[in-house]
C-alpha cells in the first residue's frame, strides 16, 4: 500500500501513456486497413494528454524538478534565501489551489449542464474529473518536496572500515 501511495502518479501516467499508445496504434491500423479514421481517437488522446500533463507535473513536483527560477535565491544569503523559498512555496500552493478550485468548478458546471463530448457523446465531465484531484496531488507532492528541502533527512555517518 505504501508503494501505491508514493508512486500513485507514476502508475497513473504509465497507464495513461499505455492507453494512449494503444489508441494511437489502433487508429493507424484502422486508417490503413479501412481508409477511415477512428474519429474518437482525437478526443481521447487530447484529454489523455491533459491528464498526463497534470499527473506528470505531480511527479516533477515530488522530485523538485518543477519549473523554478532559483538564480536570485542561489545568490542570497541563507536567511534571505529561506524567506524567498517560503514565499515561493506559499505562492505556488495558492496557484495550484486556485487551479484545483477552478477545475472543480468547471467539473460541476459540466455535470450540471449535461454537456457531452463531440466525438463519443459521453458526458464531458468524464474527461474533467481527474483534474481537480491531479492539482490537489501536485500540492501534496510539492509540499512533500518543500518539507524535505527545508529539513533534509539526516545522513548517518559512514562506518569506518576496521583495518
Amino acid at each position: 500500500m505504501r508503494f501505491l501511495l508514493q508512486e500513485f502518479e507514476k502508475i497513473v501516467c504509465a497507464l495513461l501513456f499505455l492507453g494512449m499508445t494503444l489508441i494511437g496504434f489502433i487508429n493507424v491500423v484502422v486508417r490503413y486497413a479501412t481508409h477511415y479514421s477512428f474519429a474518437a481517437s482525437e478526443e481521447l488522446l487530447t484529454n489523455g494528454f491533459l491528464l498526463l500533463t497534470v499527473f506528470g507535473a505531480a511527479i516533477a513536483a515530488r522530485r523538485g524538478q518543477h519549473l523554478a527560477v532559483t538564480i536570485v535565491q542561489n545568490f542570497l544569503p541563507r536567511p534571505a534565501a529561506r524567506v524567498v523559498f517560503v514565499l515561493s512555496v506559499i505562492l505556488s500552493v495558492m496557484l495550484l489551489a486556485a487551479s484545483a478550485w477552478f477545475s472543480w468548478a468547471t467539473l460541476m458546471n459540466q455535470i450540471d449542464s449535461g454537456i457531452r463530448s463531440y466525438a463519443l457523446g459521453v458526458p464531458a465531465w468524464w474527461y474533467q474529473i481527474g483534474l481537480p484531484f491531479g492539482f490537489a496531488l501536485i500540492i501534496i507532492r510539492y509540499l512533500q518536496h518543500a518539507a524535505e528541502t527545508w529539513h533534509p533527512p539526516r545522513q548517518e555517518p559512514q562506518a569506518t572500515p576496521s583495518v
